[in-house]
């Protein structure tokens, strides 16, 4: 299977991504601590990374050697090899889901985002929702969006990208 460009080149670990100092920071030290949160909202323009870290996130809070090896999980990286990491990296992940925010942004796909919220990862230890361009999403979406982010299950982690920080709610900014 031919592997697309875009894939073989995104960074696979923080280290790889550029210009986000203290972005890679935060997330190393998060990591190493075993400290990641329920929530992240990423915003800038188009192009600066905010879904390849999303996808570090999934890949850091999944990855199978840093759940068993403590030397290598004090590194703050995923390790890029186990099953886990391999299949968010190839984008056939089950308990990864990516929302395009822009063609997916009403209170319909917010509902069933919440009752995918509510089952357990299949097989990984958390699941990870990666909203792409949450500006988009309608009002009432938001706020659906909104009670969720409030009252998260322990196995989920929400990762908000846009680029149009200004457009989404007060309220999810503050979560």
């Amino acid at each position: 299977m031919a592997l697309a460009i875009y894939r073989k080149y995104r960074p696979k670990t923080l280290e790889d991504l550029i210009g986000q100092d203290v972005l890679v920071d935060v997330l190393k030290n998060a990591a190493k601590n075993d400290k990641l949160s329920h929530a992240y909202l990423f915003y800038g323009p188009r192009g600066t990374g905010k879904t390849t870290a999303a996808r570090l996130i999934a890949k850091i809070a999944n990855c199978e050697t840093r759940a068993a090896d403590p030397k290598f999980r004090a590194k703050g990286e995923p390790c890029n090899k186990c099953r886990p990491c391999t299949e968010i990296d190839e984008g056939r992940a089950l308990d990864v889901v990516e929302i395009d925010a822009a063609s997916n942004r009403g209170i319909d796909e917010m509902r069933n985002l919440k009752e995918g919220i509510r089952l357990s990862p299949t097989s990984y230890k958390y699941k990870v929702f990666i909203i792409d361009e949450a500006h988009q999403l309608t009002k009432e979406a938001s706020n659906a969006l909104l009670k969720t982010l409030e009252e998260p299950p322990a196995h989920a982690i929400f990762i908000l990208a846009t680029t149009e920080q200004e457009k989404l709610l007060p309220t999810i900014i503050s979560r």
